[in-house]
């Protein structure tokens, strides 16, 4: 396995190129602040921005867990990439993530002013330090599933056809804002949760009326309990579904949080023109 390495301070947008460096260099496989990527799927390991602190982020990203480091030496074991792209601060990170998960001498390293201008980096630091903004290399969908609770937005990416005979492609990144970040992470009052669900749910054809709405949020994760008064002269089964779709579809699109679960329930049936 070749090692390659991006490096650069933090908030200078290393995993912001992260994709764009891997396609350069036909690089599959990312180690990213504890995560390990496997094109647009995380395989292994544990994210250093789901962490409480900035200390314990970095205590994340360079392995100090045994059980952790033994996840992804597993998972690179099975993989066995022919090349491996790692994302690192500094020289002396990359020396501490390869010895703690068993890595060989790195091939090349990037330097992160080799693949960014200097405005993109100025870019990269100036909604770090004042939005909290990190991003993660992989879809919106792969961070609502694994690391529910921190999503921002998404970021859709293109690369053209290039002299190396690399196919055009399309992807997607991730913006979010960390459990450690200054400005915390997004929070959302059942109050609105249930504002925003009834309103999802109110154009739905033959909900007549929604009876009672209760939220329970647990790890980021929100479950929803309804009773609704349904048309008698349509197909209850396809109402509730479609009802269920909605909310759960709305409310992971605009909330970033991930909703386990949606349960409507027919208490009355109008039949009434």
């Amino acid at each position: 396995m070749e090692v390659y390495a991006l490096i650069g301070p933090s908030g200078t947008g290393k995993s912001h190129h992260a994709q764009a460096v891997a396609y350069w260099e036909g690089i599959d496989v990312i180690l990213d602040d504890g995560l390990l990527i496997q094109g647009s799927r995380i395989v292994a390991g544990h994210s250093a921005k789901r962490e409480p602190t900035k200390l314990q982020a970095v205590r994340r990203a360079i392995f100090t867990d045994p059980d952790h480091a033994a996840e992804v030496k597993a998972k690179l074991a099975e993989l066995n990439p022919e090349r491996l792209l790692v994302i690192t601060t500094s020289k002396r990170m990359l020396r501490r993530i390869a010895e703690r998960i068993n890595l060989p001498e790195p091939t090349k390293i990037i330097s992160i002013d080799d693949v960014a201008s200097p405005r993109q980096i100025a870019c990269a630091k100036k909604a770090r330090e004042r939005e909290g903004k990190h991003v993660i290399p992989v879809p919106a969908i792969e961070v609502k599933r694994n690391l529910p609770g921190i999503l921002v937005d998404s970021l859709q990416y293109v690369f053209p056809r290039t002299g190396r005979d690399r196919p055009f492609r399309r992807g997607e990144k991730s913006i979010v804002r960390p459990t450690f970040s200054y400005i915390g992470r997004l929070s959302i009052g059942e109050g609105a949760l249930i504002t925003m669900a009834r309103e999802l749910i109110k154009p739905v054809p033959g909900i007549r009326r929604i009876l009672r709405m209760g939220v329970q949020e647990e790890k980021y994760e929100i479950r929803f309990d309804i009773d609704v008064t349904i048309d008698g002269r349509t197909y209850i089964p396809e109402v509730l579904s479609t009802s269920q779709k909605r909310i759960k579809n709305g409310l992971e699109e605009m909330t970033g949080l991930a909703v386990r679960e949606v349960n409507i329930t027919a208490r009355r049936i109008a039949l009434d023109s």
